[in-house]
């Protein structure tokens, strides 16, 4: 099975083996060597020499950490909304109970860093800014390093959903100005769900020290205090650990900025072979098209749905379908870690035959 959504995404054989380990003692040197070698790969590929705490989470639960964490009851943020996964974010921190201030750019669409500016200009009181940096379900990144410096100028607390960035896109969380960054194990990391990575910044922390929201799971602190002791608060996800470490191992023999430009290859590749087939893509403006993930209408005459049932049973190609407004329109190609342009010319090569043999029968 060719797998190409963009998460759970496919793992390479030697992470495969790796999480065939026998289980250890949680509480013993074998898991903090584990859990320290996993810790300072992870710093490596967010380019921090800040704090990175490993959550037994998926992508969402580190999005929630981040919130119970920074802030308090009645904190205005501003959420930066370009997609599904924007306004997810947003309802997150709703639901704590902080007052959410949306501002939305439309679908396809990268946000405008002056825009930005200027909302954050007209409000002193907005305290933290949530970001999606790249979009799964439209397939666009946004600008991170222009949104980080806007945001940095003005005050507030910088928090980023690189979910399906980190590992695949260039994103240097010291040098930018990002004061909690949150990734996922399942998506450029090339292993299972089951871990959330977050960075926390200086700032950050002074902010932990003011929040007043709820925590018991997520509490920040406590997992600090636990990894010093070579351990984490609660049960870690052990197999999942054993197969990041391999992964680590592969990204640092490839090299991050040969990852980050393998990455860069593909998802242009990718872009340009479905052109190629007349298809048209989901990002206005192609400057700001995912290299993880690429979106794209689809044709008269099909649904999401039903293409992608044709592309699996016919040709055993996994793509992803349309999210929220976008349901039923789209199909997203995942090309996010393990992944080569051979993967991109089988996906090219099934929907090429699917579209023609659907329009032979139709004339």
């Amino acid at each position: 099975m060719n797998l190409r959504t963009p998460g759970p995404t496919p793992m390479p054989p030697m992470v495969v083996q790796a999480l065939a380990q026998p289980m250890i003692n949680h509480r013993g040197p074998e898991f903090a060597a584990l859990l320290h070698d996993v810790t300072v790969g992870v710093q490596a590929v967010f380019q921090t020499q800040h704090d990175v705490l490993l959550l037994t989470a998926s992508g969402t639960g580190g999005l929630e950490a981040a919130i119970a964490n920074l802030f308090s009851p009645g904190d205005r943020l501003l959420a930066v909304i370009i997609g599904n996964f924007g306004e997810r974010f947003a309802t997150i921190a709703e639901r704590f109970g902080t007052d959410v201030q949306r501002l939305v750019f439309p679908s396809g669409h990268a946000a405008d860093p002056e825009v930005i500016a200027a909302r954050l200009a007209a409000d002193p009181q907005i305290a933290g800014v949530l970001v999606t940096h790249n979009e799964t379900s439209t397939g666009v990144t946004n600008d991170l390093r222009a949104i980080a410096e806007v945001v940095r100028r003005a005050g507030p607390l910088l928090v980023v959903d690189g979910v399906s960035s980190v590992g695949s896109l260039d994103i240097r969380t010291d040098e930018w100005g990002i004061d909690v960054l949150v990734a996922a194990s399942q998506k450029g990391w090339m292993v299972p769900p089951g871990v959330a990575m977050v960075s926390v910044s200086p700032r950050a922390w002074e902010a932990y020290g003011r929040a007043r929201l709820p925590r018991y799971y997520w509490d920040f602190g406590l997992a600090r205090k636990e990894a010093a002791r070579g351990q984490t608060p609660f049960t870690p996800a052990i197999t999942v650990l054993y197969g990041l470490r391999e992964a680590l191992r592969l990204i640092q023999a490839e090299g991050l900025e040969a990852v980050f430009a393998r990455h860069r290859r593909i998802g242009a590749y990718t872009r340009a072979g479905l052109k190629e087939l007349g298809l048209r893509l989901v990002p206005v403006d192609e400057r700001y098209a995912s290299d993880t993930v690429t979106a794209f209408w689809v044709p008269d005459g099909w649904t999401d749905q039903a293409l992608a049932e044709r592309l699996r049973v016919e040709h055993d190609v996994v793509l992803a379908t349309g999210q929220g407004e976008l349901s039923g329109r789209i199909l997203r190609i995942g090309h996010m870690g393990y992944v080569s342009e051979a993967d991109i010319d089988q996906v090219l090569a099934a929907l090429r035959q699917t579209l023609t043999t659907r329009t032979a029968a139709t004339r």
